[in-house]
């Protein structure tokens, strides 16, 4: 008998199924916990604290209000609708810690211009105006990718599965960071005309999600803006 047909599963996808099995459930056993404290939010409530118990570094402070209640609300809908988990590996980060990841991804690959395709300066960095959001695991990102735009939450960068921002209006889906500054000095050519301080495109359409795995991050996407 031929057994190459049925491969186990590795452990480490058998772990991650039984930790999701185990938020959900902590999800609908703390609803009666969450009820008492505000019965019209127990649900909502409820989800985040199961959320905070299976991804307990993340950090949702610091965040933009409006960009805090689009994403937590976006995930309660992911958790009781479909099942789908969904965490925050980084957030906001100040100016100095973002400044601090730039000067490492320029010494890491040897150029400025190398680096800006996989991160920012502080003075351009959505994450330091507490809009942008890093998140896990990919199937949630993906989740995220078709329904977040319900909530202001849009994947920005093909070369970045793992990265949304809040925005007002839907913006148009750039290669990598750096391709922003590309933009901004031949948009007008191309019939795109972005307007500064809120970082909105108007009169564009999102091209067709494409999900642009990053190989040195797709294990670790909290590692990187």
């Amino acid at each position: 008998m031929d057994h190459s047909a049925s491969v186990s599963p590795p452990r480490p996808a058998i772990k991650v199924r039984a930790l999701a099995a185990v938020t959900r459930i902590a999800g609908v056993l703390l609803v009666p916990i969450a009820f008492c404290r505000a019965p019209g939010r127990a649900r909502f409530l409820a989800c985040q604290w199961a959320l905070s118990l299976r991804f307990p570094a993340e950090d949702l402070r610091g965040l933009a209000p409006e960009a805090l209640a689009a994403f937590t609300h976006a995930r309660a809908e992911a958790f009781w609708r479909d099942g789908q988990l969904i965490g925050l590996t980084s957030g906001y980060r100040d100016a100095a810690e973002q400044r601090r990841i730039f000067l490492a991804e320029v010494r890491r690959t040897g150029s400025v211009s190398a680096a800006r395709r996989r991160v920012l300066p502080p003075e351009e960095s959505g994450h330091v105006r507490g809009l942008a959001l890093d998140v896990r695991p990919t199937e949630g990102a993906r989740w995220l990718e078709r329904h977040g735009g319900r909530y202001g939450l849009y994947r920005v960068y093909d070369n970045e599965w793992w990265h949304f921002e809040y925005r007002t209006v839907v913006p148009v889906r750039l290669p990598h960071p750096d391709a922003a500054g590309w933009l901004d000095g031949h948009g007008a050519a191309h019939g795109r005309s972005r307007t500064h301080g809120d970082e909105t495109w108007p009169d564009v359409t999102r091209p067709d999600a494409v999900d642009g795995r990053c190989s040195w991050m797709a294990q670790d996407p909290g590692a990187r803006p």
